[in-house]
């Protein structure tokens, strides 16, 4: 009889032994980012992530498992965002994939996912093809895409009736999907409007001879998809040139504090924009947010601060809904998932895994010597987006 029992004690610890094992494995968030190309908005991006992660793991973690963030630097490159992917899913082992800036980085990595079928939750890219002509199951994006903050600026654009309209932007694919997105929006309200566009390399532009041919082509009106370092020459160049004097001017991302802070006086006012008036939003949502991020950091949130948290936050209650690490039941979960974040609660749709976070929506003004948005609302990204109907005509089945 003990002999018997004690064939079935060892039995038992040996069978327990992996599922202790298992249970004491931390859940592994890979992460990868352009960290040395565009610094501005990835180290409080990563500051976001960093206090989310710590306050899931106060609050005992996912699946009584601790969770860990495991960051790689993609180079701003496609081909090295692939290979830091697959080192992070093969040698890191982890259960999920979030980040990506660059457009076509972000492209490169939700083809790796659906080829190693592996979820991956874009933070940043805002390529309308990531969730639409190249989309598929096992990618999901979170912030609102060129064509969602492009239709935030439409209303106030179409009713100035401007005809003529210089459009300045990268030239590689957030550039290029943005021109797109103004121009087709702009053509269904308005007739008769005309475009002139000029591309610039990323991170590269000779704002001289750009603002002269925007000049030389007399337009009415300016729509910008220039963000960073692009920006702050462009807006210096212009300004310098005379080229705004009289001309309204819309720009994409040319709020947000990341972008916006660095021309300190020099901000451009009275430019419509999207961006991140963080001081200024009493929500008890981002209140408590921005309670915990300066409590953390001692310094003001920024637009990568609400990614890198709502990233984390998302793949958390995947976690949680999914009760399981499984891919396949992880991104069950993600379909129609729910999660709060610091602009209130957003939605992955399920029909396009679009997120229907939105953005801030204003005019730039200075004030006390810095550029702030004024006027702003929020334009919730539900209500920027196309039809069912048009969506299942450009996105490949699942």
């Amino acid at each position: 009889m003990r002999r018997a029992w004690n064939a079935w004690r060892w039995l038992w610890i040996v069978l327990a032994i992996p599922a202790t094992m298992a249970a004491g494995q931390p859940i592994k968030l890979g992460e990868l980012n352009s960290y040395k190309t565009f610094p501005a908005f990835l180290e409080p991006y990563r500051k976001g992530m960093e206090l989310a992660i710590e306050e899931i793991n106060r609050g005992g973690g996912l699946l009584g498992r601790q969770v860990e963030l495991i960051i790689r630097d993609d180079n701003g490159n496609a081909g090295d965002a692939v290979r830091v992917a697959e080192e992070l899913i093969t040698r890191e082992k982890a259960d999920i994939l979030i980040g990506t800036f660059s457009s076509a980085v972000g492209l490169a990595v939700a083809d790796l996912a659906k080829q190693r079928k592996v979820l991956f939750i874009a933070s940043e890219p805002l390529t309308d093809k990531i969730v639409w002509e190249n989309g598929n199951r096992y990618t999901f994006r979170l912030r609102p895409s060129t064509y969602m903050q492009t239709a935030m600026l439409i209303p106030d654009a179409a009713k100035l009736g401007k005809r003529r309209w210089a459009i300045v932007y990268p030239d590689y694919e957030y550039g290029k999907s943005a021109t797109a997105a103004f121009k087709q929006q702009m053509i269904a309200l308005q007739a008769g409007v005309e475009f002139v566009e000029i591309g610039v390399p990323l991170g590269k532009i000779d704002a001289g001879p750009v603002v002269q041919a925007m000049q030389d082509a007399k337009p009415d009106a300016i729509f910008s998809s220039l963000f960073a370092v692009d920006l702050a020459k462009f807006v210096r160049e212009g300004e310098v040139r005379g080229l705004f004097k009289g001309r309204p001017v819309f720009n994409l991302l040319g709020g947000e504090p990341e972008y916006l802070d660095p021309l300190k006086d020099e901000a451009p006012a009275g430019w419509y924009v999207t961006g991140y008036p963080w001081s200024a939003i009493a929500t008890p949502e981002h209140k408590r947010f921005l309670d915990a991020y300066q409590g953390k950091y001692k310094d003001y949130p920024r637009q990568g601060s609400v990614v890198g948290y709502s990233a984390v936050m998302s793949a958390a209650a995947a976690i949680r809904k999914a009760r399981s690490t499984s891919t396949e039941k992880l991104v069950d979960a993600m379909q129609g998932l729910a999660v709060d974040t610091p602009f209130g609660r957003v939605t992955y749709r399920p029909i396009d895994h679009q997120s229907t976070m939105g953005a801030y929506v204003g005019r730039i003004a200075v004030k006390d010597g810095k550029g702030v948005m004024v006027d702003w609302k929020y334009a919730d990204g539900k209500d920027y987006l196309p039809t069912d109907d048009w969506v299942r005509a450009h996105r490949p089945p699942n």
